[in-house]
């Protein structure tokens, strides 16, 4: 198979590019090793569309942080994605703290982002429920949440609706490398393609070294735990409360989410393993008491899941944007960790300009439509609109996951689109069913079963995330 661009990883940088591309007429492959697109570090991470006062001057983090900033009000509304901007608050709880807020509004100033020094009285003002042991805070208005899920389902599905062809299960186990045209093998496959574009992230360093063995960097995988929050109640925190950056990163946060729930962490651990999302009770425990200094009502016996991520922390400390040296149709992105996600969009149209542009002549793609067909949503509709919808199609009024009030419409929906959920865990992603308190114990059966419709295979074959993790092993007797 011969392409002209080949993308390696369909988390967001991935599925930006390719989504990107595809207002050209190139032939586009983009390939992941996951049976979902979007299923490492793209799923499990905190949702925030920086504002990028924090990273350092003149980096790449802080570049496309700001330039991706900008991009999101009409991305989200392309693609139909929930996206709230509604700021940031990075708060100092003693006096000792307060020089950092200033030298971070300076820092601000050089990045070009607007932000605005708050006193105690401000701060509690804004948010009545951070500590009352406040000093002051930053606050940066252009900062906000998104539902990183279907962020990243919704573009490779605009890219696949505009003529980029997806592959997943397709693990890269070689890359031959040719200045016309590079082979790049996977355990059943061989993708042939001029330019290859290694966006794969925790998994970057290894990519590349297939193609130069002697680059300078490598991933070095930083662990961070969570904890989710039933829906509690409107106003616990209005805006993404952040404490003050470390080395470590942005520290632990208290945000609401677009869902409507609330979300605590991360914490930030060094793993060998790109795969070990273990979670455990001594960090989570410490996650609690730092979080619970800046917000000291937190209902923590609200919580219904505690989860973890993996980002690809690079040891350059900056994302690695470039040609590799000596082979130029071989684009490499590594270490794109926070703000990795608000930065997706600027990364991709800069790949695309300064790299894809003067490698091929790019023609532009006459039928290119930038929007996604409209995605339904019952629960957020008025009693007329809904029973409006419900006469015309019966299945919205069929309720699936009643935590989260799913409706047999939008799952129907989604597996009639051009990227459909493969999986139990999957469908979870685009339509919530499973994220509620229950976490699934009503709704999947239900969903077992639509999966299996849907794919006219047994629910025996039905796996809850990647292949071969079949909740079901037998039947005890055939299910109605």
């Amino acid at each position: 198979m011969k392409y002209d661009v080949l993308i390696i990883g369909a988390g967001a940088i991935g599925a930006s590019i390719a989504r990107e591309l595809s207002r050209y007429l190139l032939k586009v492959a983009l390939i992941d090793k996951e049976n979902d697109v979007g299923n490492v570090t793209s799923m499990a991470n905190s949702a925030i569309i920086h504002s990028g006062y924090d990273p350092i001057p003149r980096t790449n983090k802080a570049k496309f942080n700001v330039l991706g900033n900008k991009m999101f009000d009409q991305i989200s509304d392309e693609l139909d994605v929930k996206f709230e901007r509604n700021g940031s608050l990075t708060v100092a709880l003693y006096d000792s703290q307060l020089p950092l807020l200033e030298e971070l509004a300076k820092r601000s100033k050089e990045n070009g982002v607007k932000v605005k020094l708050l006193s105690k009285e401000e701060v509690l003002k804004m948010e009545p429920n951070i500590s009352p042991e406040v000093k002051g805070a930053l606050y940066a208005p252009t900062a906000g949440i998104i539902d990183p899920f279907n962020l990243v389902v919704h573009t490779v599905e605009n890219a696949v609706d505009n003529g980029v062809e997806l592959f997943l299960n397709e693990e890269v186990i070689n890359i031959e490398y040719h200045d016309e045209l590079s082979k790049v093998l996977t355990k059943d496959k061989i993708f042939e393609a001029k330019i290859v574009i290694d966006a794969a992230g925790l998994s970057s360093d290894k990519i590349a070294r297939m193609v130069d063995p002697n680059i300078d960097w490598k991933i070095t995988p930083r662990k961070g735990q969570y904890f989710v929050l039933d829906h509690y109640k409107v106003g616990l925190v209005n805006r993404v409360i952040f404490p003050l950056p470390s080395e470590k990163g942005k520290g632990i946060l208290v945000s609401k989410t677009t869902s409507n729930n609330y979300i605590v962490g991360p914490s930030s651990e060094p793993v060998d393993d790109i795969n070990d999302l273990s979670t455990d009770t001594m960090t989570l425990s410490n996650i609690r008491f730092q979080a619970s200094e800046m917000v000291p009502s937190i209902p923590f016996n609200q919580t219904i899941r505690a989860f973890s991520g993996n980002r690809a922390t690079c040891t350059r400390h900056d994302f690695v944007i470039e040609r590799c040296k000596g082979k130029e149709n071989f684009i490499i992105l590594g270490g794109i960790e926070s703000p990795g996600l608000v930065s997706s969009p600027a990364i991709a149209r800069y790949v695309v300009e300064e790299f894809v542009k003067k490698t091929l002549t790019l023609k532009e793609n006459p039928s290119f439509n930038p929007r996604v067909k409209k995605y339904l949503r019952p629960k957020e509709m008025d009693f007329k609109e809904r029973n409006e919808l419900i006469a015309k199609n019966k299945d919205y009024g069929e309720m699936v996951c009643f935590c989260e009030q799913v409706t047999l419409g939008e799952v129907k929906d989604v597996l009639s689109r051009s990227v459909p959920p493969r999986s139990v865990k999957a469908m979870k992603k685009r339509v919530r069913a499973g994220f509620g308190k229950c976490q699934g114990g009503f709704c999947q059966p239900r969903i077992l079963a639509e999966l299996a419709k849907h794919y006219k295979v047994s629910w025996l074959d039905v796996n809850y995330d990647e292949l071969d993790t079949n909740i079901l092993v037998k039947n005890v007797k055939e299910p109605k």
